[in-house]
């Protein structure tokens, strides 16, 4: 290697290259099969620019777009990208910020409100910028640079003024500038199929007391045919929408009269209700109590637990003989409450405690979604309460649990994630170290897999985060473990320990399917409302062909509904097609058809949801059938 080079490590193979080489370079001289496909370079842990220089024995990788990293690189490209086409359209408006989010990227403008016309026309002039093939490169200017070249822009003013840097960095394409800290796409031609999907009103900075945006998404891929792939499963996900479907079931609304609170008509408290008893089913099993909590408690309770410091924007309030109360956005100081009410025992741990808690929380209308994002929802919460010794173990038994729930409700996927200490948070160093280790070796000790999010955990204690994924690919996050060694001591919850002193018990904080009105969401996009035998709100429709068999009808459904079976019986004059096509778009099971042959012959026909002719059956066997499906839950 000569004076002016240096060697560096590349995707894992020593490279040498000149002192002032960039980035973009070292892809040739490793040898880089496409180098085309590497959109930036993660170095010593930090995302750069192809066009930033070389660090001298650095250990660094390419970023493709089938990284992490380099999708969120191309996406924020992306977002530049629609602003300058916006600018050039439309001059007067001012752009804000443009993160990468999870169903792509959005852009906010204070700006005359956009129409979906606009979007195309938008588009178009996108198209037009990749046509143009635009170098993108990062500028560097002082604060006072930086506050004269954006000074007709009072949004990105306002976040100069509050940045710390002497340097700011901004990324120029063109006529186009923003204030940004990369790394970007090194030429506009690198993006090469995107689609703007939505317009919505924003707030800045997400405050509703501040000036209202304009906010447009869009979603972005480096080739067309991911694009149209993409475009499909969109496509597909709007027929599962869960809201269309939640109608069409007559399962059930929302009203402007309650705006963001669902009413849950009478199918759907059959579903939720299934679900529940299977709940309450496997907590037992898991050696699980159950209590209830009220929904409206003191403020002094809330300046206890902590919430009333870090979120109090979430919750809302009453006064009650004149004294401030809360309405509960959590569950968890309630359960602490229970707990105090008696003394206890290191003889009692572990002590599991579950609540079926409905609690409330404010949300901005704006990110209101059906079942989704509702402002009332049912947590499936449960506390832990235990030793410190006995977190691992306990840690495990919850994991075991949360598998075992997936599976029967369908999700056999399990992605897990380990969250850390994050900036803000209570309690001390060493508490924290402790609770880290034994999420950290509960999961390692099951072999199971996991992301880690330094930074990412619960005010009060790190977290195991459990996410599902459905049959269209995509991930929720539904199930967490939070170790919590702070809230039982700003509690003063005791119990006797085994040398006869009084301790702090810890505390596991648990959800599995975390809000119950998101996960049966889930479960009706997931299976399309075409549940499963024990799922389903409606298992059987009987359906006479006239009312001249409407006697054996009848006791169909007796022997049915007296079997624990949920089933309908279909006596209106109407024909047969249409009962059965009714029957269809409710997603039932079974249609038995009854006619004169299965009146004389004590049969049923038998029609399943997918269209299947089953023919005569003898009434008893198909009991038989349709209970056995239920409770062995078959999917």
């Amino acid at each position: 290697m000569s004076q002016s080079s240096v060697s560096i490590r590349f995707d894992g193979r020593s490279v040498d290259v000149p002192a002032d080489a960039s980035w973009d370079q070292v892809l040739s001289a490793a040898g880089v099969a496409d180098p085309a496909a590497v959109l930036a370079v993660e170095v010593e842990g930090h995302r750069v620019d192809l066009s930033s220089p070389v660090v001298p024995d650095a250990e660094a990788r390419a970023l493709t777009f089938a990284d992490e990293g380099g999708l969120d690189t191309f996406r924020h490209s992306s977002a530049h990208l629609m602003a300058q086409a916006v600018l050039r359209l439309f001059p007067d408006a001012k752009p804000t910020i443009g993160p990468v989010v999870e169903e792509g990227f959005y852009y906010d403008f204070a700006a005359t409100p956009f129409t979906l016309e606009d979007l195309a026309r938008i588009e178009a002039e996108m198209a037009r910028i990749v046509a143009e093939d635009l170098p993108v490169r990062r500028v560097q200017m002082t604060r006072d640079e930086a506050l004269a070249r954006f000074a007709d822009n009072p949004f990105k003013v306002e976040m100069i003024r509050e940045l710390d840097e002497g340097t700011i960095s901004a990324y120029q394409q063109g006529d186009f500038i923003d204030l940004c800290r990369g790394p970007h796409v090194p030429r506009t031609s690198a993006i090469k199929a995107f689609k703007l999907t939505k317009v919505a009103g924003a707030y800045w900075r997400g405050d509703q007391n501040n000036v209202q945006l304009q906010r447009i998404y869009g979603i972005s891929f480096p080739e067309a045919a991911a694009l149209d792939d993409h475009l499909a499963r969109v496509e597909a996900a709007r027929e599962r929408d869960h809201r269309r479907l939640g109608q069409e079931m007559d399962l059930f609304s929302f009203h402007d009269e309650g705006t963001g609170f669902p009413f849950w008509h009478a199918r759907g408290m059959v579903l939720k209700n299934t679900v529940v008893d299977y709940w309450r089913e496997v907590h037992r099993k898991y050696g699980y109590s159950e209590i209830q909590t009220p929904q409206i408690l003191n403020q002094v309770l809330w300046q206890m637990s902590g919430h009333w410091d870090h979120y109090q924007k979430n919750m809302y309030f009453t006064s009650i003989d004149e004294t401030p109360h809360a309405v509960k956005p959590m569950n968890c100081p309630g359960g602490l409450l229970v707990y105090k009410s008696r003394m206890h025992s290191y003889r009692e741990f572990p002590l599991r405690v579950a609540e079926l808690g409905l609690v409330h929380r404010h949300e901005m209308s704006g990110v209101l979604h059906g079942l989704f994002r509702v402002r009332a929802f049912t947590q499936d919460d449960a506390h832990i309460f235990c030793t410190p010794d006995q977190v691992r173990d306990e840690v495990v038994n919850v994991i075991q649990q949360v598998f075992e729930i997936y599976r029967t409700f369908g999700f056999p996927e399990v992605h897990v994630e380990l969250s850390t200490r994050p900036a803000k948070s209570i309690g001390s160093d060493e508490i924290w170290a402790v609770a880290e280790a034994g999420l950290q070796a509960a999961l390692e000790g099951q072999g199971i897999a996991y992301q880690l999010n330094p930074g990412d955990g619960a005010f009060y204690g790190p977290k195991i985060d459990f996410h599902i994924r459905d049959c269209m690919g995509r991930s929720w996050q539904c199930g967490t473990i939070q170790v919590d060694f702070s809230m039982p001591d700003r509690f003063k919850a005791t119990y006797e320990a085994e040398d006869g002193t009084r301790k702090t018990p810890v505390m596991l904080h648990r959800a599995i399917l975390g809000s119950l009105e998101r996960f049966i969401g889930i479960l009706i996009e997931h299976y399309a409302g075409k549940f499963p035998v024990w799922l389903n709100p409606t298992q059987v429709k009987v359906v006479p062909v006239s009312d001249k068999f409407a006697d054996w009808a009848g006791q169909v459904y007796e022997t049915l509904a007296a079997a624990g079976v949920r089933v309908e019986l279909d006596l209106r004059s109407e024909k047969l097609g249409r009962k059965i096509r009714d029957a269809q778009l409710q997603r039932v099971n079974y249609q038995l058809v009854i006619g004169g042959r299965e009146a004389e012959s004590g049969t049923v026909a038998v029609r399943t949801r997918a269209g299947e002719d089953l023919g005569a059956v003898p009434l008893d066997a198909f009991v038989a059938r349709v209970t056995e499906e239920a409770s062995s839950r078959v999917l």
